[in-house]
């Protein structure tokens, strides 16, 4: 599947598909002969393939290093910050690609139901997106803030 339309990654979310990608590569150039494939042998390597065509999709289409304006609007490299009405259980996020890890947020692809409803959404706004059994969830966007303006920078060495 190929996708055209940008893709938000974090900076780290690129170097480990970058990374993923070397090793993935490496493994496919290390050689083989195809009429000795064992037919897991053949699987794993269309398996790895596909992989490696993935992550190219993505590296081509990602923007990354590139913040979206801090506007208050959904959208993909924003962390949100959302309340489930009717409750007080709320829950942030990172509207982004799920295709790497981002160990700090949990990450919601902005072609989910909950990323699709809250895409374009402005602080206050409530939305609601329905889960796999069917039932609709309402949920109010209380905060949407670009994703640099949530990661602390490391502390600078001693000197």
């Amino acid at each position: 599947m190929t996708s055209s339309s940008p893709i938000w990654l974090t900076t780290h979310a690129r170097e480990q598909l970058e990374d993923e990608l070397a090793e993935l590569l490496a493994i496919e150039n290390a050689g083989h002969t195809e009429a000795a494939d064992t037919q897991d042998q053949f699987a794993a390597r269309h398996q790895r393939q596909n992989r490696i065509a993935h992550i190219r999709n993505l590296l081509s289409n990602a923007v990354f290093g590139e913040d979206p304006p801090d506007d208050g609007i959904a959208e993909p490299g924003m962390v949100l910050t959302i309340r489930y009405d009717g409750t007080d259980d709320t829950e942030t996020f990172l509207l982004g690609s799920r295709d790497a890890e981002h160990s700090e947020l949990e990450v919601y692809s902005p072609d989910s139901p909950l990323g699709a409803a809250l895409t374009g959404a402005r602080r206050g706004d409530q939305r609601s997106y329905k889960v796999p059994n069917g039932t609709e969830i309402a949920v109010t966007l209380l905060d949407a803030v670009p994703y640099s303006h949530t990661v602390t920078a490391a502390p600078r060495p001693a000197r």
